[in-house]
C-alpha cells in the first residue's frame, strides 16, 4: 500500500502539518507519485491532507483503489486514527477530524480522582498507602 501527501514520519522533512496539492507543481508530483506506486505494484494508495480536487484526480486516474485521510469525500474508502477520533491526546487532532469525545482530559479527570483518594487516605491517619 503507498502513502502520499502527508506522511506523518516524514512531516519535519516535508516542512510540517499542511494540505498537499495546493498549487500545480504538488498536484502534478502527487499524481507521478500515485502513478508510481501503482506501477510498482501498489494495491491502494492513502493519500493523506490531499485536497479533494487532487485526490478525486488521482481517484480517477488509478484502477487501484485510494484511501483518503482528511483528502475529501472523492475516494474509494475512508480512514481516520482513532486517537484523532477519541481525542487520546492533549494536542487538538487535526483539522479535518472532529473528535466525538475528549478522552485525553477524561483519562486526566480519572488520574487526579484517583490521586486525590490516596491523598485523602494519608490525611486520615494512615501510615502507608499501600496496607
Amino acid at each position: 500500500m503507498g502513502h502520499i501527501g502527508l506522511t506523518p514520519q516524514s512531516v519535519h522533512q516535508l516542512g510540517g502539518y499542511y494540505t498537499h496539492g495546493k498549487d500545480i507543481s504538488s498536484a502534478q508530483r502527487l499524481m507521478d507519485a500515485a502513478l508510481s506506486l501503482e506501477k510498482a505494484g501498489a494495491f491502494a494508495v492513502v493519500l493523506e491532507c490531499v485536497t479533494p480536487e487532487v485526490s478525486k484526480e488521482i481517484t480517477s486516474q488509478l484502477s487501484i483503489p485510494t484511501i483518503g485521510i482528511g483528502s475529501g469525500d472523492e475516494v474509494d474508502g475512508q480512514v481516520l486514527v482513532t486517537n484523532d477520533l477519541l481525542q487520546l491526546g492533549a494536542e487538538r487532532p487535526p483539522k479535518f477530524c472532529t473528535p466525538v469525545a475528549n478522552l485525553h482530559e477524561v483519562k486526566k479527570n480519572l488520574v487526579q480522582k484517583y490521586l486525590n483518594s490516596f491523598e485523602e487516605k494519608s490525611h486520615e491517619g494512615h501510615e502507608s498507602l499501600y496496607h
